[in-house]
């Protein structure tokens, strides 16, 4: 049986599997290429291997905040956009469990001053 930091490693594993993707669906998507939308999601990726106190909760703040921007617009257009609402969907789950979830808070237990 995998320890908590281990099971917290992976889930966030596939949390950044899960953003890397999600980008370059949006991407396909839209028929356009975006490097910032690309680099933004590597960089949201990224903060999920810096194992510094409190960066879980920044970068939760960070996807919620992009959800919940879309949200309105995403609902109106339900009919077209319900892939879009789903991503929010996981996009929600994805900030509580780097929130709550007692696995992915034990990988982000150093303070700064470590």
């Amino acid at each position: 049986m995998f320890d908590q930091k281990e099971r917290g490693k992976k889930i966030c594993i596939a949390m950044a599997v899960y953003i890397i993707l999600k980008a370059l669906l949006n991407m396909a998507l839209a028929k356009y290429f975006a490097l910032i939308t690309l680099l933004v999601a590597l960089a949201e990726a990224a903060v999920l291997f810096v194992k510094f106190k409190y960066v879980n909760y920044l970068l939760a703040a960070v996807i919620v905040l992009v959800a919940v921007a879309y949200l309105p617009q995403n609902i109106v257009n339900i009919s077209s956009n319900w892939i879009y609402l789903l991503e929010g969907v996981i996009d929600i789950g994805c900030a509580a469990l780097l929130c709550f979830n007692r696995d992915v808070k034990s990988r982000f237990y150093r303070s700064l001053n470590y």
